[in-house]
């Protein structure tokens, strides 16, 4: 017992020697992965059973989470606590579950997880393995502790947010130099000298593409320069690489560049620069020129800053186009354009294109010269000949239904049933009331009362009208066909108990035989339309059959339908089909007379053609 008096001050102070280290390495941490490492570290030590632990954090909102630190070092295997890490980040809350590792011992252990959040957003999940015994100071450590987690990528997000304001920023003030100016190079020679103040550069230089190789333009503080000098050329050789890579360069490459930039290493060596740097000017995906930057003190260009270039290689690339297609001479730009199309029409070569010319005006001979039948196509619906509704003969409710849309009934076949207690409830009242009646006037009879007889008389009359009303609508609760044929409209299986109106209606029933054909003919095309046309009919439902009909009635007035005038124009089936069903919809084509070909595929844009000249004429 001695012993253990003295051990409890020793372990203690061994506790608050190794809390101490943790703090001094935890403050001094300058980077995210020794700041997650030392603040794990930091938990750990508090934590009185802890045997190991982890924390995964995801690098931003959209990145995959990684295990970025482990206790008491990553060499150790920390799976087992992943299934934990996992159930915090997806519930969303601290949790508790068994230790599953094999090496924990005998003795009973629980693993402790608890999420990361920032804003509302998971940035990653810390699990320990600690006694299972207490666990409620583990959860509350973890708890506090993981604010100095969530202050830190906090911070950070700022410092990404600030570090991307400031290059769009940037971005936005470069581009306002650029479009100050209207010719190509002294709009390059603007942004060249920006960019050597704001990236810190040696030199900066434009250049565009001319006859297959990079060509400067610019070169930043200087107005004029020697094109042949091996300054030129050795800048001009790094553009070209560039430019046939489509991609930002740089030396020293990123670690993870995936292409090896030969020719601006040795560029960098003969303009004795450490760092050099190329971005496309590009306009559709297709390299236009190219900006090369070159640095002497400041380090390697940053992925930063080569975003921040080739975004504007990006949206300078259609304005430096523009800008090289204004400046060629106007005499220039006439000459190249007679001179391509004398070439295409009269020289030895693009005789391909020369015979499709030939066989155009061929083909537009023929077309002017044979004529065909002239259809006007319209969609096409199919409506029955006569059409009942079935509407609801008085308030009340629906009980059953019977038949739907698309069902083919019988004369008599019940469609629905209207709830009919009510109504059988109001015809005992009135039985009752017609046998009081009676019973009044048997009474009336025996006494001789002719006064009495004449008022029960007629109130045996009304009582007997009240009856026979009520009898009729307990008839009409059911709603039956009135003919063979198909329910073309309503569905009342979902609408059970749901209270109907009085003269609500409920189905539309068509016969089965008499159908009509409705044509939804254009207003450009009803004036050549007229009655006993003939015509073709093609349904969705039946693409193989063809048909034929006879106009039988053009309605004068226009509906609006889609957006454009059409006019009703109803035909008759010159054969009847078995297989027909109202509200079969297709197109039909009405034969209107012989045309040209010519005619038949331009007449409407000539009467369009005519009708605005027409209304900008004065």
């Amino acid at each position: 017992m001695p012993g253990s008096v003295s051990e409890e001050p020793f372990a203690e102070h061994i506790r608050e020697r190794a809390e101490s280290t943790a703090w001094a390495r935890f403050v001094a941490a300058d980077d995210r992965t020794s700041f997650c490492t030392e603040w794990l570290n930091l938990l750990a030590v508090r934590l009185d059973d802890a045997r190991a632990g982890m924390l995964v954090v995801a690098a931003h909102d959209d990145a995959p989470f990684e295990l970025i630190a482990g206790w008491p070092d990553l060499r150790r295997d920390l799976r087992y606590l992943g299934p934990a890490a996992e159930r915090a980040l997806v519930e969303r809350q601290g949790i508790v579950a068994d230790a599953l590792d094999e090496d924990a011992g005998a003795s009973p252990r629980a693993v402790v997880a608890y999420p990361i959040e920032v804003a509302g957003r998971l940035r990653g999940a810390v699990a320990f393995d600690v006694g299972s015994r207490d666990l409620q100071p583990a959860l509350r450590h973890i708890h506090w502790g993981s604010a100095w987690l969530k202050e830190y990528f906090a911070r950070e997000q700022l410092a990404d947010r600030e570090a991307e304001l400031e290059r769009v920023a940037t971005l936005n003030d470069l581009m306002a130099t650029v479009l100050q100016h209207d010719r190509l190079a002294a709009s390059s020679l603007a942004l060249a000298n920006s960019l050597v103040t704001r990236l810190g550069c040696e030199r900066v230089s434009v250049g565009f593409e001319r006859h297959g190789r990079a060509e400067l333009v610019a070169m930043s503080n200087a107005a004029s320069f020697d094109r042949r000098s091996n300054l030129v050329n050795a800048i001009c050789e790094a553009m070209d690489e560039a430019l046939d890579l489509g991609v930002p360069l740089a030396v020293p490459a990123a670690d993870d560049a995936a292409i090896a930039a030969v020719a601006h290493d040795a560029a960098a060596r003969t303009l004795d620069v450490p760092c050099l740097m190329s971005v496309p000017v590009l306009h559709e995906s297709q390299a236009l020129g190219a900006i090369t930057c070159e640095r002497r003190e400041g380090g390697a260009f940053t992925p930063g800053e080569m975003r921040l270039v080739g975004a504007l290689g990006a949206m300078l690339g259609p304005y430096w186009l523009l800008l090289q297609q204004r400046e060629r001479p106007w005499g220039q730009r006439a000459r190249t354009t007679l001179r391509e199309l004398g070439l295409a029409t009269l020289g030895p070569r693009h005789g391909g294109l020369k015979l499709a010319g030939l066989l155009a005006a061929l083909l537009l001979t023929a077309a002017a010269s044979i004529e065909h039948d002239h259809r006007v196509a319209a969609r096409t619906v199919i409506e029955g000949a006569t059409q009942l509704a079935i509407v609801v003969p008085f308030d009340g409710f629906i009980a059953e239904a019977y038949v739907r849309a698309g069902d083919t009934v019988t004369a008599g076949q019940p469609l629905a049933r209207l709830d009919g207690r009510d109504i059988a409830l109001e015809r005992q009242r009135w039985v009752a009331e017609r046998d009081q009646l009676e019973r009044e006037y048997q009474v009336a009879m025996a006494q001789a009362d002719l006064g009495t007889l004449g008022v029960v008389r007629a109130q045996m009359a009304q009582s007997d009208a009240r009856l026979a009303l009520t009898e009729e609508k307990l008839e009409r609760t059911v709603l039956t066909a009135p003919f063979d044929g198909i329910v073309l409209s309503g569905d009342l299986s979902q609408k059970l108990g749901v209270p109907v109106e009085k003269g609500e209606l409920l189905f539309e029933v068509a016969p089965l035989e008499g159908y009509r054909v409705v044509l939804q003919v254009d207003d450009r095309d009803i004036a050549h339309v007229a009655l006993e046309q003939g015509g073709e009919l093609v349904l969705s439902s039946r693409p193989d059959h063809v048909m034929p009909f006879t106009v039988s009635a053009v309605t004068p007035v226009a509906t609006q339908l889609d957006g454009r005038n059409v006019f009703r124009v109803e035909a008759d089936l010159d054969a009847g089909e078995a297989r027909l069903r109202p509200g079969m919809e297709g197109v039909g084509k009405i034969e209107v007379g012989r045309r040209s070909l010519l005619w038949i595929a331009t007449h409407r844009f000539v009467d369009w053609l005519r009708l605005s000249l027409w209304n900008w004429m004065p």
